[in-house]
């Protein structure tokens, strides 16, 4: 089996803090993102269960790469509105130093999650349902999939904002391009 990636912008809630610190929402509940998917409140249920019963972390990754490790996921869990993270980047690693200065700079705002699908229907809408899916990491991304949940950067004037959803524009026209 193939792994999948979501993407979710940063929104309001998720914060860094001392540099390091990291904390938000990697996916949304019930949000149809531009893959018209849709997770499902308990998708990620069993999957966290096993990985808790099995000594095993969900990792926190550099753009989907898994030669990139950049910091710890302390604690990942569903509450009513999603998946939730909190963790830290690791200031020991390159890219660790390099995500915290890109994400308090704006250039840098998503979290994508690496994951399975274990099972999914199509809803009444015609989107696919994840109704479980088995975790296995969650990134810092360029490019977020889920642009309903997004946080402004500091300052961040209507031209930057526009130069934002026009890179997300043509993400997504590339991303159809590429068949995915």
């Amino acid at each position: 089996m193939d792994l999948e990636h979501k993407f979710c912008r940063f929104d309001a809630e998720v914060t860094v803090a001392e540099g390091s610190k990291i904390e938000g929402y990697a996916s949304l509940f019930g949000a149809c993102d531009q893959g018209g998917d849709v997770v499902a409140k308990g998708a990620y249920a069993r999957s966290l269960k096993s990985l808790n019963a099995d000594g095993r972390a969900v990792k926190m990754l550099w753009q989907h790469d898994p030669a990139q490790p950049i910091g710890i996921w302390d604690e990942v869990c569903e509450d009513a509105k999603g998946l939730y993270v909190k963790g830290r980047l690791l200031d020991s690693v390159e890219k660790g130093r390099e995500a915290a200065a890109l994400i308090e700079a704006g250039a840098i705002d998503g979290l994508s999650i690496g994951y399975r699908t274990v099972k999914a229907a199509k809803n009444d809408k015609g989107q696919r349902l994840l109704k479980e899916l088995e975790l296995w990491e969650v990134s810092l991304v360029t490019f977020p999939m889920l642009p309903s949940a997004r946080v402004a950067a500091k300052g961040e004037s209507p031209e930057e904002d526009g130069m934002r959803e026009l890179a997300e524009a043509l993400e997504g026209m590339r991303r159809n391009l590429a068949g995915g």
